[in-house]
């Protein structure tokens, strides 16, 4: 019985070497690097950065060492809130939060591009 299938197993060995293999798991792409357009041109930066960009605060707000400076455009409004990153340094923009001047929610990118067009800006 065994001899009637060697042959048909001659024939499949062949065959066995055509089956697709699956691709091998290779790393995500990396994302493109992005203009200094979003949110990198304001988070890490100091107050001083931030009047250079957008200009002089609408509102600065301090409480304790930690500050907020909020900056407004007919198109929307910023808020950037400032920590010292250790006992003694200058404060940098920890979180920011933007909104449209009515209050709803805002992209901060756009808000950040928007700002510093601002013409007191510079």
């Amino acid at each position: 019985m065994m001899r009637r299938f060697l042959p048909a197993l001659g024939l499949l060995i062949p065959i066995a070497g055509c089956v697709e293999k699956p691709p091998q798991a290779t790393a995500p792409p990396r994302p493109a690097p992005t203009a200094q357009g979003g949110l990198e041109r304001v988070m890490g930066q100091t107050a001083q950065v931030l009047r250079a960009l957008f200009g002089e605060p609408d509102l600065d707000v301090r409480e304790g060492t930690a500050r907020k400076l909020q900056f407004v455009s007919g198109i929307c409004v910023l808020d950037a809130y400032l920590y010292p990153p250790a006992a003694g340094r200058e404060p940098t923009v920890r979180y920011i939060d933007s909104r449209l001047p009515n209050g709803d929610d805002f992209d901060r990118a756009s808000c950040i591009a928007a700002l510093s067009r601002r013409g007191e800006a510079r």
